[in-house]
């Protein structure tokens, strides 16, 4: 059997599809470094400026999320809030949460690790930190539908 795709993963009939991967920051130039990233991994993404547009794209993407990748500080919901919030919800207890942040005090990061975070990624970061945090929880970008 031929090995997936990156980024893919085989569904029950043996097709591979791509996980999708949510990135929420106020900066969309963040977002876009993120983005790019991401994409060469092989992930699909969707992108949110804040926690309440994040909800509202996982809302409407239900089951297809399976990380995202939240900023600390943002306008409207922050993403300790949005991560408190995901984490209330037993309907994403296997959403991976990772918080991407220049937060670097270990009272912030303790607080997101205690509220559900899988991992704390500090800014600035390079590809190979970002890719070292998905690795290590597990995240693959190719998952079975």
């Amino acid at each position: 059997m031929a090995s997936p795709p990156p980024g893919a993963s085989p569904n029950n009939e043996g097709a591979y599809v791509m996980s999708k991967v949510l990135v929420v920051d106020d900066s969309r130039t963040i977002r876009t470094i993120i983005r790019r990233i991401l994409i060469e991994l092989g992930c699909e993404v969707c992108e949110a400026g804040n926690g309440v547009e994040a909800l509202k794209v996982i809302e409407v993407e239900k089951d297809n999320v399976k990380l995202v990748l939240a900023d600390w500080n943002m306008p409207e919901m922050n993403g300790l809030e949005l991560l408190v919030r995901l984490r209330q919800d037993p309907a994403f207890a296997s959403l991976k949460i990772v918080m991407v942040t220049t937060e670097t005090e270990m009272d912030h990061m303790a607080s997101a690790l205690e509220a559900g975070a899988d991992e704390y990624v500090m800014k600035p970061f390079t590809k190979d930190i970002l890719v070292e945090k998905l690795d290590f929880i597990g995240f693959s970008p190719m998952a079975r539908a």
